[in-house]
């Protein structure tokens, strides 16, 4: 599917009965530059082989362009699946956020990661000029890729589709979203769901809900809320999938560990004592 100009995408469909049920709307490869010429790769899937033979089966479609790069988002596993057998093919270098450029070394050898510079402009093919973007919060090694020709953002899993993010640090993932947003992007490419158009809206949309998300929490807590477990059922709806309480749960620590870090909420530890 061409999205833009410049950007093409294979969409993967994934089952919503199982691992699925993380990435509504399924997960995007994309293709990005001249497919008569040469073009880079952002990401590259889970490792099945279903996965990276569809993914094969799209470069084929689109002529077999020359692979110049493979840009990563980060390091979570459907993102470098099957990287080992598309770098192999493409015979092309692997380029990545510092502090994931060790790791992705160790699995494919040699020489073929090179890490980014968060100054670098990175060219495609025909000319059109793609930047990274260092946006830690979703992951401290994440890279969004802003593409300006085409005022395309590629936003990984910092921003999806059809669903939130889960966030690791929520302080920088503020930081980050704020960030992305400047670079005022006409269309969001994210690493699962649908494509997003009218961007930057929808970023700030995303800073909104944090922000809401967050006074839920203290609200919350004011009512007599103190566990994890009872802040998600304070704050979620009550049909919340089991197979997503978790991830809800995960972004809860996250907003309580923000408010912890600003001084507006104190954690004690547990304690023990032995039974009568």
């Amino acid at each position: 599917m061409q999205i833009t100009d410049h950007v093409y995408s294979t969409h993967i469909q994934e089952d919503p009965n199982a691992y699925g049920a993380m990435h509504p709307g399924g997960t995007q490869i994309y293709f990005v530059g001249n497919p008569a010429g040469r073009m880079v790769m952002i990401d590259s899937g889970e490792p099945y082989r279903a996965w990276t033979q569809q993914i094969l089966a799209y470069w084929h479609e689109l002529a077999r362009p020359t692979i110049d790069a493979i840009l990563i988002t980060h390091g979570h596993g459907d993102h470098i699946g099957g990287l080992d057998r598309l770098q192999e093919t493409f015979d092309c270098p692997v380029r990545c956020h510092p502090k994931l450029a060790p790791r992705l070394q160790h699995i494919l050898g040699g020489d073929s990661v090179s890490p980014l510079s968060a100054r670098e402009v990175i060219t495609t093919g025909d000319g059109a000029t793609l930047r990274p973007l260092f946006t830690p919060g979703h992951e401290e090694d994440h890279v969004c890729y802003f593409l300006r020709p085409d005022r395309v953002l590629f936003s990984g899993d910092n921003l999806l589709g059809n669903s939130s993010s889960s966030v690791r640090d929520l302080k920088l993932y503020l930081n980050s979203l704020t960030r992305m947003a400047k670079t005022r992007p006409q269309v969001v490419c994210p690493g699962h769901g649908s494509t997003i158009i009218r961007g930057e809206p929808r970023i700030r949309q995303q800073i909104a809900h944090r922000q809401a998300r967050e006074a839920q929490v203290i609200d919350a807590l004011a009512s007599g809320a103190a566990t994890v477990d009872e802040i998600v059922s304070a704050v979620y709806p009550r049909n919340l999938r089991k197979s997503l309480r978790n991830a809800a749960a995960r972004n809860v620590q996250t907003h309580l560990e923000k408010l912890r870090q600003d001084g507006q909420v104190a954690e004690q530890a547990a304690t023990y004592t032995l039974s009568e």
